[in-house]
């Protein structure tokens, strides 16, 4: 990824944060020369020193079977804005768009130990719903094993983490706040979400 030096996520609890909470990204495999994008539901879990993104395919996707030949790319990004060239002061200014997003690279190992894959959607549940983990339990135990039957579970230890928050860290104090100002008001969650980055990077 593409990252100027001053928009560099470089904390990495930070991005590990961010994928957190933006969690449902995109998986980009190679297959036959061509790249192979899924969207999925990811853990992002910390294992001592390791950064481990956990998910499944659904067994049919023919990427759950190319994710294991070679390094995947796993993109988390969300909020986003566009950027007005009426917040700046000069007039010589042209529009942009703020936002973040950490690319995660690694190879796929296969979980298909019947209790690690039934371990692992209730870490999902957990994490998604809990409130569901009371009806998943009184589901009936051939059901269950049918759904597990249809997925295809995974984990990736993260060898590379990239970072980027491009947030107007290179205008002016005063253009930074008209930004802050107007994303602050918008009826776009995206936009004033980015406000909220933005707030944070100045503190």
């Amino acid at each position: 990824m593409y990252v100027p030096k001053h928009f560099h996520l470089s904390d990495q609890q930070e991005a590990i944060s961010f994928m957190q909470q933006y969690s449902f990204a995109t998986i980009v495999t190679m297959m036959n020369g061509i790249p192979e994008a899924t969207h999925l539901p990811f853990l992002v879990e910390q294992r001592g020193e390791n950064v481990v993104l956990v998910s499944h395919f659904a067994r049919a996707n023919p990427q759950s079977r190319a994710v294991f030949n070679e390094k995947s790319l796993v993109i988390f990004t969300e909020p986003h804005a566009y950027i007005s060239p009426s917040n700046y002061e000069k007039e010589l200014s042209v529009p942009t768009w703020n936002y973040l997003a950490v690319h995660a690279y690694g190879k796929a190992t296969l979980i298909d130990n019947e209790a690690q894959v039934a371990q692992l959607l209730e870490k999902m549940i957990g994490f998604y719903e809990a409130g569901y983990r009371a009806q998943w339990d009184k589901l009936p135990e051939d059901y269950k094993l049918k759904m597990m039957n249809g997925i295809t579970a995974f984990e990736i230890v993260v060898e590379d983490l990239q970072g980027k928050k491009k947030l107007s860290q290179n205008r002016t104090e005063t253009e930074r706040q008209n930004i802050i100002n107007s994303l602050s008001v918008s009826p776009n969650k995206s936009e004033t979400d980015i406000a909220v980055f933005m707030q944070g990077a100045k503190a």
